[in-house]
């Protein structure tokens, strides 16, 4: 298998509902921003245990989830990556899956990640910490409403720049 994972901002991420085919051999994700990774983990489906983070937050089953709505709507810009203990970036370690996860974490030395973990990276000030009240409490379903909005308006500035690029004249 070559290397490849699926990089995608968490406010897209909510917008998948079932797990595409081509995601499913993915068993290793990571939840981070573009400088700080919050957490690594490991799952037969790393789609849906992501996915069981997010859903737990409310509840405070997960501390990356309650992390994750602590720090909405700023969290939408976190990142979602999946990956495959299987590609090549893990041959070193057998592709074995805990190890895999261990290199992940070794790596990235993420913030809520505890075991294996000799150095976490301490959560970036601008974050508010996983045991923050909710700021905005809504349901699920609202949260991923305003994603939605969120990732629309952002492709619909992506079009007019790529049709601004199309047309040199155009005005500005």
């Amino acid at each position: 298998m070559k290397d490849h994972s699926i990089t995608i901002p968490l406010k897209r991420f909510l917008l998948v509902e079932d797990c595409p085919t081509d995601w499913r051999d993915f068993d290793l994700y990571l939840f981070r921003d573009e400088n700080v990774a919050f957490y690594v983990g490991q799952s037969q489906l790393a789609f849906d245990r992501v996915w069981e983070h997010l859903l737990g937050g409310f509840k405070g089953h997960s501390i990356v989830g309650r992390f994750v709505w602590v720090n909405w709507p700023r969290s939408m810009r976190f990142i979602v990556e999946l990956l495959s203990s299987q590609s090549e970036q893990f041959d070193s370690v057998g592709n074995d899956l805990s190890a895999s996860e261990r290199l992940l974490i070794e790596r990235w030395a993420p913030c809520f990640n505890v075991s294996q973990n000799d150095q976490p990276t301490s959560l970036p000030n601008s974050y508010l910490l996983p045991n923050a009240p909710f700021r905005r409490r809504r349901s699920l379903k609202a949260l991923i409403h305003e994603a939605e909005r969120a990732v629309k308006t952002e492709d619909a500035k992506l079009w007019l720049q790529s049709m601004d690029g199309a047309n040199p004249s155009a005005s500005k």
